[in-house]
């Protein structure tokens, strides 16, 4: 039964999976299927004095909101554009001395949104608040004695003059913002600042194996007239041909786990047990616990658990040195457990493919590009035997391997992974996007160094080498190409 439409979607009974949209017509790869602007967002506990609460940019040197001294923006036009949403935060805040948990001010700041418009704030909402799913009476004991807890940290915040709303209306948005809540990212999509929520984008289901793909676009406020700003909002992407009438999808968990273990974190944190096609018949979950064969003859399952399970160890312990910032503890960690993994498991092994992403992405934040390089290619080559061809993981994970190959002086290499990564943002970020720009520009720079390295490889090397000399004298540093990693 169609409930209701939107453009190209429609919402309609999904059998056992409740609702869900559907295409009412053709898609193509890279096609923008929907756009939805946030009902509600908010910063991150832990990054609120790095990132703007306007449009969700990291900054170097933020303005801070010299009323509640908690928000921050890039300068006073994202102030003057965030004050109708900030206000009444702004006087909750300085009236209770200090700012609640990013889950308090999130529900705060929808519930204030609904006394402004009501759960539906325009005739392209497909759906309201009141309607989505919040799955209390699923929950865990120890999940619902958070929820009231943030309930009890609610009242205390929620101002008296705002209108009141009773405990279990309360307890409704802080079950629909724990099931429904979509991570934003920055600017360039690298890292997870924020959460919001999406009502329309709730009403997607998910696949492991999907069609679509969601990117946030940071839509832009620096113009001084507010009447130029364009809006924060999200991009359902198509990432193949979706046929007319076919349901639209996104995976709620990265695939780049086995199918037992996507069940069990859907089931942990979306409330439902999945049966999509990749985790009814484990498709792939072979490659992902693969193992080396010689001569036709595998090693022994005692090695296999051995091994598996001193490398379950050692990304525990890679982990705790990561977060404490010892990195060339972390090399050596890797180092002993590639050493051990490299004669049983194969390439395509997740446990093989964990250490290696994290070897490749510490040994270039510690400029040792050659060696990040061998390693990032051979993560590579695993990733795209086990990923969709489009996913954006895997166009992210190119483009940084490109890159480190760029950096390694590896120009042939890394020119031909940017291109890979550049065609797959197109589809997954669309050619508007801060990252796919930049990926733009470095595929015309590697272009460019290429022809120069085919020309005459020595003067290339020559001229290379000069660069980085005289970068390293000027800055104490080896700049070659752009970065493009994430925060450590």
């Amino acid at each position: 039964m169609t409930l209701q439409k939107k453009d190209a979607v429609e919402v309609f009974a999904a059998g056992e999976k409740g609702r869900g949209l559907r295409t009412t017509k053709e898609m193509q790869a890279g096609e923008v299927v929907f756009t939805e602007a946030s009902f509600a967002a908010v910063v991150f506990d832990s990054l609120y004095l790095q990132v703007c609460h306007n449009c969700f940019r990291r900054q170097a040197n933020p303005h801070r909101c010299a009323q509640c001294k908690f928000a921050y923006y890039c300068d006073r036009t994202c102030q003057r554009a965030a004050w109708d949403e900030h206000k009444l935060e702004c006087a909750a805040i300085r009236q209770q001395g200090r700012a609640p948990s990013e889950n308090v001010r999130l529900a705060a700041r929808t519930l204030w949104r609904m006394q402004r418009h009501t759960s539906k704030v325009s005739d392209g909402q497909l759906t309201t608040l009141d309607l989505l799913e919040d799955h209390i009476s699923d929950m865990a004991p120890e999940d619902l004695k958070e929820l009231q807890v943030d309930v009890q940290k609610f009242l205390e915040y929620w101002p008296r003059k705002s209108k009141q709303f009773g405990v279990e209306y309360i307890s409704h948005i802080f079950g629909v913002i724990k099931c429904n809540g979509f991570t934003v990212s920055d600017q360039k999509g690298l890292q997870a600042v924020g959460v919001g929520i999406f009502p329309n984008l709730c009403l997607v289901n998910h696949d492991c194996w999907p069609n679509c793909t969601v990117i946030l676009n940071h839509g832009n406020q620096t113009a001084l007239d507010a009447a130029l700003h364009s809006q924060r909002r999200i991009e359902l992407r198509a990432l193949g041909n979706i046929a007319e009438g076919e349901e639209l999808t996104v995976s709620y968990v990265d695939f780049l786990n086995v199918s037992k273990d996507r069940q069990q974190l859907l089931k942990q944190q979306y409330y439902f047990h999945c049966k999509c096609e990749h985790c009814s018949k484990g498709i792939k979950d072979d490659l992902m616990m693969a193992v080396k064969e010689k001569d036709g003859k595998k090693p022994s399952a005692e090695l296999v658990k051995e091994v598996t399970d001193f490398s379950v160890q050692k990304l525990a312990k890679i982990e705790e040195a990561r977060t404490a910032g010892n990195f060339h503890e972390v090399i050596k960690i890797c180092h002993e457990c590639l050493e051990k993994q490299e004669p049983v498991l194969a390439d395509t092994h997740l446990y093989l493919l964990r250490v290696l992403r994290i070897a490749s992405e510490v040994l270039s934040y510690l400029q040792i590009f050659q060696e990040a390089a061998e390693y990032a290619r051979r993560m590579m080559e695993g990733y795209r035997k086990l990923y969709h061809p489009n996913n954006a993981q895997l166009g992210m994970a190119t483009m940084r391997a490109g890159v480190i190959h760029w950096h390694a002086g590896l120009i042939e290499a890394g020119h031909g992974m940017i291109c890979k990564a550049y065609a797959i943002l197109m589809i997954t970020h669309g050619p508007h996007h801060p990252m796919t720009k930049d990926l733009e520009s470095m595929r015309t720079q590697t272009e460019m160094e290429l022809r120069l390295f085919k020309e005459n490889e020595h003067v290339y090397h020559s001229m290379r080498e000069a660069v980085l000399t005289c970068k390293t004298q000027r800055n104490g540093a080896h700049i070659w190409a752009p970065k493009v990693f994430g925060h450590w």
